[in-house]
């Protein structure tokens, strides 16, 4: 992988916004980096750089809040998560790179229409629920590192404390993280070169975003910095949906 400081500055870039948006909501860093990212690198590339990323957010920002998980409910997604996990690396060794870049598009379009369409306190959750939405977060977790929005969807469905359930959401991309990062070190997608160069050169990103996103989290409601996050969504997906489009 051929690392040009275009490139990297780019990368920066994106990362001080996704992280702005995890440092304030707990979550959605790779929602947001990745279909910006995948611009720029491969997305075998992209998504275990953003897993690491999440992994040492976690350790600077999560530990802190770590007093607010709701173990009681976030238990109900691990069981089935692990097991949609599995499927999903499955389709990232061996699915082709266009069709999962198309997947990636259709998927956040999909995510920011909805949120932009929503309206009110989110509707409540039956904890059965936590199956098939641990099933499917796992699999996109894998795929895209983006199982993190279906978690946040179940955890506002049964977490209305604000710093709860921002708590209980930055422990599930942990989690995810974690079991990802083995996975990914068993199948040789750590090793892919320049991955820890870049990481290295993007964890100062990292740390601005979520000082900023922190800071906000405390002046501002999230709902508004959040609704702004769909409007990027949107062009990030349209933009890569065009791109598999145009490449057809």
């Amino acid at each position: 992988m051929i690392l040009t400081p275009e490139i990297v500055v780019l990368a920066a870039l994106v990362v001080v916004v996704a992280y702005l948006v995890f440092g304030l909501t707990g979550f959605g860093s790779t929602v947001i980096a990745l279909p910006l990212l995948a611009h720029l690198l491969p997305i075998k590339f992209a998504v275990p750089l953003l897993m690491l990323l999440d992994l040492v957010a976690f350790l600077t920002f999560g530990l802190r809040v770590r007093r607010g998980i709701r173990f009681d409910e976030i238990g109900w997604l691990v069981p089935t998560m692990l097991i949609g996990m599995a499927v999903g690396l499955t389709l990232l060794i061996r699915v082709a790179e266009d069709w999962l870049l198309g997947t990636l598009g259709v998927f956040v379009l999909c995510y920011a229409g909805y949120g932009l369409s929503r309206r009110g306190v989110p509707a409540g959750l039956p904890r059965w629920a936590g199956a098939p939405i641990g099933f499917m977060g796992g699999a996109l977790s894998a795929l895209f590192g983006t199982g993190g929005v279906l978690f946040a969807i179940y955890n506002a469905g049964r977490i209305r404390d604000k710093g709860e359930l921002r708590a209980s959401n930055a422990a599930m991309i942990a989690l995810s993280s974690v079991v990802r990062l083995a996975l990914f070190a068993a199948t040789g997608l750590l090793a892919q070169e320049g991955l820890w160069f870049l990481l290295v050169l993007l964890l100062p990103a990292l740390a601005v975003g979520l000082l900023i996103g922190h800071r906000l989290h405390l002046a501002i409601p999230a709902p508004v910095v959040v609704r702004m996050v769909y409007g990027v969504l949107l062009l990030a997906g349209g933009s890569l949906c065009v791109r598999v489009w145009a490449g057809t």
